[in-house]
């Protein structure tokens, strides 16, 4: 059976997307796409000063993963797989958490403009850990502006994915519990997952890895 050709990983800051992309892109030899939050000159802004920074830096995510989106559809067709660690529709998931009316509709503008032929992804991967969890791995990875980050808004950015993904359908989607999960480490849960990722077709999905590789 032939993998999805386009496998998307998402899910709220510090659940390991990136990781588990990482995972994915060397399994399947592929191209991966990396949202570069790093590459954004005002993210440190944002997180000392939300209210301020939150304009630009959602514009520099919208035009940054636009140009990414453009590229993917002028890639190499003959690359059997494609993963990213970002769906273009999560940057509005974001907007609207952070920006004003006015900025929104500023925002608004823009997005249509920039994302009205982006591709579908074949799969999306969803992954879901409890507010306590994603504080915990984003002070162990270190990143010195995430050590800004309020559990409050990790909880308001947590529950707007819940709410995304509950009403979302445009493509196959893999919900993962992924509180005690360590896809980086343990082979068990990585492997568990791969075959998951190699069979799904169509329709909503969850995924708990067991103890032990079936």
């Amino acid at each position: 059976m032939s993998h999805p050709k386009y496998v998307v990983v998402e899910g709220p800051i510090g659940v390991g997307k990136t990781t588990l992309a990482k995972r994915l892109a060397d399994s399947f030899e592929s191209e991966l796409l990396l949202e570069g939050a790093t590459e954004n000159p005002f993210m440190g802004k944002f997180y000392e000063n939300p209210r301020a920074a939150a304009l630009p830096t959602q514009l520099f995510f919208l035009l940054q993963r636009a140009r990414q989106m453009q590229e993917l559809r002028q890639g190499d067709m003959f690359n059997p797989v494609r993963v990213a660690d970002f769906l273009m529709e999560k940057d509005r998931l974001f907007a609207e958490l952070t920006l004003d009316d006015e900025e929104l509709k500023l925002y608004e503008q823009v997005y249509q403009q920039l994302t009205f032929d982006v591709p579908e992804p074949d799969l999306v991967i969803y992954l879901q850990a409890p507010v306590e969890v994603l504080l915990d791995r984003i002070q162990n990875r270190g990143i010195q502006h995430e050590r800004l980050i309020e559990a409050s808004y990790l909880q308001r950015l947590s529950e707007a994915y819940i709410e995304f993904f509950y009403h979302y359908s445009d493509a196959p989607l893999l919900i993962v519990n992924a509180r005690d999960v360590d896809f980086a480490n343990n082979e068990n849960d990585y492997q568990q997952l791969l075959q998951r990722v190699k069979n799904l077709r169509s329709g909503r999905h969850y995924f708990n890895p067991s103890p032990e590789l079936l």
